[in-house]
């Protein structure tokens, strides 16, 4: 697979990341195959995992530390918080270490800001940023990140006021299509050396007719990696098939590829744009 610098941070990662949100019992998968499908991963050159404590109320988490027994050396995690304070993001951290079982992690990011309001909170005197920062410090993390589904807008204000090693942001085709993180956001990371992970590669499943299109084109973009949701062992042996014969989409393509899956640029689609998520309605924190 080909690998790329992730950001100013020294370290290269595949093209294909690990999401491990779907490897619990919520989407079918068993903790066995779990297990299975994260040794597999990393036997095929996977090395960066991305989880939350927020994923099945931490079941992502625990299954990931149980996979990764004697091959903790081997792997990057990244975990988050979503919890806007100081205390609370702490409180979050010490559980997502027992649950990995490891005594650090190498990416901690504030999870899914979505609004200037949620940004100010985190910046704020007690906020979640102090909790990352001291957390550094420490050496209980190396890096620090920040993610964001829904405006770049706010991410880019995040970039202005602390220089964060990593954002994780949603770039799937129809994402470009209304508050792109393609078009406004990546420019200015790449040119501050902010690693960009991509996510919502497939959009919430609404890209499978599309499967290696849509791959091929997030891995098209200026982004150091893309984490993928995986429950199923075929469904990593299609994701690392299609890492290993990719080749970048020319403009042409692009834009082909755009002006084909252009109908789902929708809030019933991109539910993480619609002023629904953003409410509540359809994204519940824990």
């Amino acid at each position: 697979m080909e690998k790329r610098a992730f950001g100013t941070t020294g370290q290269q990662f595949p093209i294909l990341s690990f999401g491990a949100q779907r490897i619990v019992d919520e989407h079918g998968c068993s903790e066995e195959d779990a297990v299975r499908i994260v040794h597999r991963a990393i036997e095929a050159g996977v090395t960066y995992f991305d989880t939350a404590p927020s994923y099945s109320a931490g079941q992502s988490e625990q299954r990931l530390g149980l996979a990764l027994e004697g091959r903790r050396s081997d792997v990057w995690i990244a975990t988050k918080t979503h919890d806007r304070t100081r205390d609370g993001s702490w409180r979050l951290l010490e559980a997502s270490l027992k649950r990995l079982k490891t005594d650090h992690v190498d990416e901690w990011r504030l999870h899914n800001i979505m609004t200037m309001e949620e940004l100010d909170a985190c910046f704020a005197a007690n906020g979640a940023l102090k909790a990352l920062q001291e957390a550094q410090e420490q050496g209980v993390v190396k890096k620090l990140s920040i993610s964001g589904h829904t405006n770049p807008s706010v991410q880019l204000e995040a970039l202005e006021r602390f220089a964060f090693d990593s954002a994780l942001v949603a770039v799937s085709a129809p994402d470009h299509l209304i508050y792109s993180f393609a078009h406004e956001f990546l420019p200015k990371a790449l040119e501050r050396g902010t690693a960009v992970i991509g996510m919502k590669v497939f959009a919430l499943g609404k890209l499978a007719p599309w499967y290696e299109k849509a791959l091929q084109y997030t891995w098209s973009l200026p982004v150091s990696t893309a984490i993928v949701g995986m429950e199923t062992m075929d469904q990593l042996e299609r994701n690392l098939a299609a890492a290993r014969s990719f080749r970048p989409m020319t403009e042409v393509e692009q834009l082909e590829f755009l002006k084909e899956i252009a109908h789902l640029a929708t809030p019933d689609v991109l539910r993480w744009k619609a002023s629904e998520w953003t409410s509540g309605q359809w994204y519940q924190r824990p």
